[in-house]
């Protein structure tokens, strides 16, 4: 590695300004950047207290030369970028300012240990903010840095900080993002001694297999194309958000603008329902001089020379990757109507409809209040079920499966387990820690456990462990979609169903999801726009009450 110096003030003052260490988050980015520029091939994580108490990240990497190591912990120093201005425009490592070791020595307690191969000997360094120590040691080759006590000095910040379970939730989900970038590697991530992430090296299919479970994993392909690696999903595979669309710039894990995301998406064309996202996690090379990672204090955004030419290339890469395969999809089993009588009694806010005709076997039209009304029944299906859902939720005790099911979920997954456990039995569903990123399914809430839904277990871990912030609405909300009416599934008995379950829900006016159920054409907007006057156009329905309203107050 080459001698650590201290950039000019010119070179200096072109870095991007910010706060480096925020939260212990940033101090997890900012090692294993130095980990991964060092050239490691092993990275081992390890967090207590949510960070505040321990992080300490461990490489097999060049190590530090010992005529270097003192200013380490100084600002602005580094063996990264050359002192010259035209540096900044042509960066080549993931670290580059100099200030990662700084900025921690500053808000906590720094120890660092290293040793190139070739040198006899080791060097330890203890930085309390300016405060620095060297002396020698001896250790392995490669470097490890502790930092203890994060914010400790600083209480005002250290009030400020994330409960220990969210900042473990999101090292997680940085330390995966890593992994998916770099699968050659080994990698663990360590929490408060249990093991929460390991990968050994293998290809991108066995990055995501290591994050996101084995069934992911068979369900992607790989794409290699003119500067874009990395695997796309198969189509059956999709989320209604992009939170596992992933992508790196010169191996640098990055905040994609929305222009990449939409390019992937594109890339599928009519493969791909609209309004979901397939899982990708692409790597994206690109000349260094045509993109710019210092633009972002924590280097999470960088700007490209070309990006509408970056977004072609990525369309253009997963479209090779999906023609290249065959695509064919099983077609939905039939799903049965609600059962009128099992509607309870009609909440009084909504009015009786008496059902006129079904339209493309998907929209309902009805009348009623003197207006025409256009019911989507799969969005009223879909509320009638969430109702019905959260009334039943808990009134017989869980149902306990003959045979606990292990499922794989994901480090991010598991460290959502840890926080809401508690939550999740009151309501019914107890999951069991067993390791290696495995869960044991004991029980389920009854009203869920015989729905007739494909991959049942699946869904409802996925929902309750997702990054909803109210895991019991996300899974009855996911779980109400799935059986309800699609298009092609409706008549007028079903029709008659869904109108008379719509009328006894509380909220009938939109589906869990936020789309409404109903839309409402007065008579009196139908004899306007066909140039009717006289006796059809008295206000009559929603008008005559909006009248009455208005000449009353």
């Amino acid at each position: 590695m080459p001698n650590i110096v201290i950039l000019p003030p010119h070179v200096a003052r072109l870095i991007a300004a910010g706060e480096v260490v925020s939260r212990p988050l940033d101090v997890v980015r900012e090692l294993v950047d130095n980990a991964l520029d060092a050239g490691a091939s092993r990275i081992e994580i390890e967090v207590e207290g949510g960070g505040l108490a321990l992080i300490r990240v461990r490489d097999n990497g060049g190590g530090i030369p010992a005529e270097s190591v003192a200013l380490a912990p100084a600002r602005h120093a580094t063996s990264k970028l050359a002192p010259e201005a035209g540096a900044v425009e042509r960066v080549t490592t993931l670290g580059f300012r100099g200030e990662a070791l700084w900025a921690a020595a500053q808000a906590g307690d720094l120890h660092l240990v290293t040793r190139p191969a070739a040198q006899v000997g080791a060097v330890e360094v203890t930085a309390l903010g300016d405060d620095v120590t060297v002396r020698r040691t001896s250790a392995p080759a490669g470097t490890t840095v502790t930092v203890r006590r994060l914010f400790a000095r600083l209480p005002a910040r250290l009030r400020t900080q994330a409960p220990a379970a969210a900042e473990v939730r999101d090292i997680t989900a940085l330390v995966g993002r890593y992994v998916l970038h770099h699968p050659g590697l080994h990698w663990r991530l360590t929490v408060d001694g249990e093991a929460r992430l390991t990968h050994a090296p293998a290809d991108h299919r066995g990055a995501v297999a290591s994050v996101y479970g084995p069934l992911s994993a068979n369900r992607v392909l790989t794409v290699e194309a003119d500067g874009v690696r990395g695997v796309v999903s198969r189509p059956e595979l999709t989320r209604a958000r992009r939170d596992r669309m992933h992508f790196s710039v010169n191996g640098r894990p990055v905040l994609a603008p929305p222009e990449l995301e939409r390019a992937v998406i594109e890339g599928f064309a009519e493969l791909l329902p609209s309004g979901v996202a397939p899982l990708c996690v692409l790597d994206l090379t690109v000349a260094p001089e045509d993109h710019n990672p210092n633009v972002h204090p924590a280097k999470q955004i960088v700007a490209l020379a070309d990006l509408p030419g970056v977004a072609a290339r990525v369309q253009a890469a997963v479209t090779g990757a999906l023609v290249a395969h065959p695509l064919v999809r099983a077609a939905p089993a039939p799903l049965a109507p609600p059962e009128p009588s099992a509607v309870p009694a009609a909440s009084g806010n909504f009015p009786t409809l008496t059902l006129l005709g079904v339209y493309q076997e998907l929209y309902l039209l009805a009348q009623g209040e003197g207006d025409l009304w256009v019911v989507d029944a799969h969005a009223a299906h879909e509320r009638a079920l969430y109702e019905h859902f959260t009334r039943a939720l808990g009134r017989e005790p869980p149902v306990e499966l003959p045979e606990p099911e292990l499922l794989h979920l994901t480090p991010e997954q598991v460290a959502r387990l840890h926080e809401r456990g508690p939550e999740l039995r009151g309501w019914g569903l107890t999951l069991e820690d067993f390791g290696a990123g495995l869960v044991r399914l004991r029980t389920l809430p009854a009203v869920l456990a015989a729905l007739p839904v494909p991959r049942l277990h699946e869904r409802i871990v996925e929902a309750a462990l997702g990054d909803g912030p109210d895991p019991r609405r996300e899974v009855l909300a996911r779980l109400a979609c799935a059986p309800a009416l699609k298009a092609g599934m409706l008549d007028a008995g079903r029709g008659e169903g869904v109108l008379a379950a719509l009328s006894g829900c509380e909220q009938p006016w939109s589906c869990p999801h936020g789309r409404p159920t109903v839309l409402r054409l007065p008579e009196r907007d139908l004899a306007h726009a066909f140039g009717r006057r006289g006796v059809r156009d008295v206000a009559r329905g929603r008008d005559a009450a909006q009248s009455s309203k208005t000449s009353g107050g």
